[in-house]
């Protein structure tokens, strides 16, 4: 069984956010072992100057590296990423998993997003699309898409 791990920048408080993570994660139990880790987003000044933002950042992706496994294909949702649709998304990591992963890293910033290191060494960069959501709603998003994409590929009636 595939192990998707899920590395967050902040943690989640909204109830609504909270039940939407908690469905899917129900949802998911039969294709994979689902992990998810929050560290905490770096706090900054109301108006934060381009410098704190990059030390942010930067703080951030140090307590990422801490908890990265060694063997996982890693993928940054980031803005620069490559935009999907949800069949290619399903074939992508079908793609991985036949040339030999089994443990999938998905790393989700905070509302600066993810620091240019981490992005640069990132096996795959995603976009979840070219609109701006908020990041709490991109863990939402990526999970249903994970759903999605184990529905694809089982030939579930999830996907039409």
């Amino acid at each position: 069984m595939v192990t998707i791990q899920m590395i967050c920048v902040g943690k989640l408080k909204e109830s609504f956010y909270l039940q939407a993570v908690q469905e899917y994660v129900k949802r998911l139990g039969p294709y994979c072992r689902l992990l998810v880790d929050e560290i905490p987003e770096t706090r900054l000044p109301s108006s934060p100057s381009d410098a704190e933002i990059a030390a942010g950042l930067k703080k951030e992706a140090e307590q990422i590296r801490k908890i990265l496994p060694r063997g996982g294909t890693v993928i940054a949702a980031c803005i620069e990423g490559k935009t999907l649709s949800s069949p290619e998304f399903s074939s992508l990591l079908e793609r991985f998993e036949t040339s030999g992963t089994s443990h999938f890293v998905f790393l989700i910033g905070g509302s600066f997003g993810l620091d240019p290191s981490l992005k640069a060494e990132a096996d795959y960069r995603l976009s979840m699309s070219p609109m701006t959501f908020p990041h709490h709603l991109a863990r939402v998003m990526l999970l249903e898409q994970l759903y999605r994409s184990f529905q694809i590929r089982t030939g579930g009636r999830y996907h039409k």
